[in-house]
């Protein structure tokens, strides 16, 4: 089996690059080759017994579609993106790189398949957004809800759902778009994420450090861990996708909490001196884009098809020790 990840150098790319390493196969096949691709060459991971291809390369160049798509890998893991903040502030970057780009990815398979005589029809599996939804919102979101986007981010992932279920509706790919949940406990620095302190809050405290809390201690969130989310990608790889039917989009399961639910969870972990290390710093831009984001769900679909994610936010601060935290210390 041939893989191929895009943004293979962000936080969640490497550790899927590293689970794929260590298990050495997919969906019940030995991987063969690996190709990660990102702006920055990813670092390979360590003890992987396939062939690895890493490569800097600028998925909005207009020829980088073509290169990624020519050794017909057979599951393509999409998540090379410009974040929310980002995508906010600098318009044409989010729309070359979350939408054209990505539209190019499907016109390399498309023409793949062509050359190929139809024979080429790979898995494709994006990362979406929990952004695609936009006030006002019920209490608790059902699979059924309006997309609705509040935000350009939130746009630019909901147009790409759309051209995931018309391209594989035509067999082009077989593709399913996963709306992420907020990914918290997110080791090393600060991205431009508009939710990265949900994040930071845990994260710098636990290390010692100062952290920012820029919204209300009131914000409600949707969240998982990067530990669940690798799961959630290795799982939609293997799935029989015959079972979705025509809806190619997936709401992630997570875990609801506020910033205050946060914080206590902190406490129970690294007693008052860590939660005395938030600072309060009202900002009006990352408090509004993330107000318009729901912050409760009921994924039920995605549930019953197997995806699991954590149910307690001091689970989730217990996979961050685990899996991260020495590591951030060192």
């Amino acid at each position: 089996m041939r893989i191929l990840v895009t943004g293979a150098a962000g936080m969640i790319g490497r550790k899927l690059s590293a689970r794929l390493a260590a298990d050495g196969a997919l969906a019940g096949r030995p991987i063969e080759t690996a190709h990660l691709v990102d702006v920055v060459a990813p670092a390979p991971p360590a003890g992987a017994r396939f062939a690895t291809l890493s490569e800097a390369l600028d998925v909005a160049a207009a020829s980088t579609a073509a290169k990624m798509i020519a050794a017909r890998p057979d599951v393509v893991f999409h998540l090379a993106a410009v974040v929310s903040g980002e995508a906010e502030s600098d318009f044409d970057k989010g729309y070359a790189v979350n939408l054209e780009a990505t539209r190019a990815l499907f016109e390399a398979i498309r023409h793949e398949r062509d050359r190929s005589g139809g024979a080429y029809r790979p898995r494709l599996v994006y990362a979406s957004s929990i952004a695609v939804f936009g006030a006002p919102f019920p209490e608790t979101i059902d699979d059924d809800f309006l997309v609705a986007p509040l935000t350009s981010y939130g746009a630019q992932k909901a147009i790409v759902e759309l051209l995931i279920a018309d391209y594989s509706r035509r067999g082009i790919f077989d593709g399913v778009a996963l709306r992420l949940p907020t990914i918290v406990v997110r080791p090393g620095p600060a991205n431009r994420a508009a939710s990265g302190f949900f994040s930071s809050i845990i994260r710098e405290p636990l290390s010692g450090r100062e952290a920012i809390l820029p919204v209300p201690e009131t914000m409600r969130h949707w969240c998982a861990s990067p530990r669940a989310a690798v799961g959630f990608f290795l799982h939609a790889a293997a799935l029989d996708l015959d079972r979705l039917g025509p809806r190619r989009s997936l709401t992630m399961p997570g875990f609801s909490t506020t910033v205050g639910e946060q914080i206590e969870a902190l406490r129970r972990v690294g007693g008052d001196p860590a939660v005395r290390l938030i600072r309060r710093h009202a900002d009006e831009s990352s408090a509004r884009i993330v107000a318009g984001w729901p912050g409760r769900f009921a994924a039920r679909r995605a549930e019953a098809l197997g995806f699991v994610a954590e149910s307690s936010f001091d689970e989730i601060i217990r996979v961050y020790l685990e899996d991260d935290h020495v590591a951030a210390v060192a």
